[in-house]
């Protein structure tokens, strides 16, 4: 099999451009400290206008046209490079990096075309799947009745189901006779786009297989058992064909009712905001990805931020309730970095990122609470946040899962 091929001029030119938009943040985070501070020493008026005036407005002014100039220009150049590729020989360091660049900026990405932007693909063995009847059976010569979707989590690829070498998620899977696929997207777009994105592509899957497709099994990793719900509520209220044929879910280290992390950023883009000297600075908490502050507390949906702002403070109680979807057999992995599960700091690091109760989808008031069956919940001892995806013990719990 032939190595994968990028386009390496595609690379080049969203590099440039991602450089020239920093370069342009950081003029303009420099230029509001500048007219902050002077406006406070009483020689500019209207502090807090973010904007210098005079000689330093025209400095900055100038920096910001040469910024636009430079990036047009190197774009421009970079574009008869356009055919260009390199072949993917070392993929998992080139796609490690697209994956946490996509975690972090990947609406801003989007939004500016940029094309280091990943688009929603499923994958098998790391490569792209197209999503037409005759590809498949081309790429698939013995398609299973029964699929096994794996979606990785924020910042993340496919290739981290991997343990030397091996997917032993999808190993599991085809023994079990499940076709095992991969979900290759960008997390740093918000839950709700990248759950509407999946359902559309699980109703294209539907349509396409080549043999009836009799069940769907999905095993969500963290950010990625958020999607997959996300997909699901979707899909019904849009009426489609998929969610009738989704048998199983498995969440590993999916925070629910998210994460600590999150909620730590956001108090502190918060206290940033506190004084006129570091405002300006609370422009480097914004940078975050919408798919980031979801984590916050779970968002599934658009609705949980309709009217508010992203970055400000925004009640938990705001957040819709998502029931998991009806007749569907649920599964939660959880860890404990700790021995002990009953002891509180133990509960809240879990496995250090997502607290125990919020990968369990334990909370408090009833509307939010999942009420996953004890006998399907599992909680490990000792192992880490992305260890889940590949844990030996993990995939004993998935396979006894899986072909209950």
């Amino acid at each position: 099999m032939s190595s994968p091929q990028y386009n390496l001029a595609a690379d080049l030119r969203g590099t440039v451009r991602l450089a020239v938009e920093a370069t342009g943040h950081v003029t303009a985070l420099v230029e509001a400290m500048h007219a902050t501070i002077a406006g406070l020493a009483g020689h500019v008026p209207g502090a807090g206008t973010e904007r210098t005036r005079g000689i330093t407005g025209l400095v900055y002014r100038s920096i910001h046209g040469v910024t636009r100039v430079v990036g047009t220009g190197l774009d421009l150049a970079l574009g008869p490079l356009s055919g260009l590729t390199g072949t993917r020989e070392t993929v998992a360091g080139r796609e490690t990096a697209l994956a946490i660049l996509n975690g972090v900026l990947g609406d801003h990405l989007a939004a500016t075309g940029n094309p280091l932007a990943i688009p929603m693909r499923l994958r098998h063995d790391g490569r792209p799947l197209p999503l037409e009847h005759d590809a498949i059976r081309a790429a698939l010569p013995a398609p299973a009745t029964r699929v096994l979707l794996q979606i990785h989590g924020l910042c993340l690829h496919d290739g981290h189901w991997r343990r030397d070498g091996r997917d032993g998620c999808a190993a599991t899977a085809a023994a079990l006779g499940y076709t095992p696929l991969q979900l290759h997207y960008n997390t740093g777009l918000s839950i709700a786009a990248n759950g509407r994105l999946l359902a559309e592509r699980l109703e294209a899957l539907v349509a396409s297989w080549p043999v009836p497709l009799e069940s769907l099994a999905i095993v969500g990793h963290s950010m990625g058992g958020l999607v997959a719900r996300s997909a699901a509520h979707h899909a019904l209220a849009a009426g489609q064909a998929w969610p009738a044929r989704l048998r199983k879910l498995v969440f590993l280290g999916t925070p629910h009712h998210g994460a600590p992390l999150e909620r730590a950023g956001n108090r502190f883009d918060l206290l940033l905001g506190v004084t006129p000297y570091t405002l300006p600075f609370t422009r480097l908490g914004r940078l975050r990805s919408a798919g980031i502050t979801d984590l916050r507390y779970g968002s599934l949906l658009d609705a949980d931020w309709a009217g508010a702002d992203r970055y400000g403070r925004v009640p938990p109680g705001q957040r819709v309730p998502v029931p998991l979807p009806a007749g569907v057999e649920s599964y939660t992995v959880a860890s404990l970095l700790g021995e002990r599960q009953d002891s509180p700091a133990g509960r809240l690091l879990g496995d250090g990122l997502v607290p125990l109760s919020s990968a369990l989808g334990e909370h408090p008031e009833p509307r939010y609470a999942l009420s996953i069956p004890a006998d399907a919940r599992w909680v490990g001892r000792g192992l880490g946040h992305v260890e889940l995806m590949t844990a030996p013990r993990v995939l004993a719990e998935l396979r006894r899962w899986l072909a209950c």
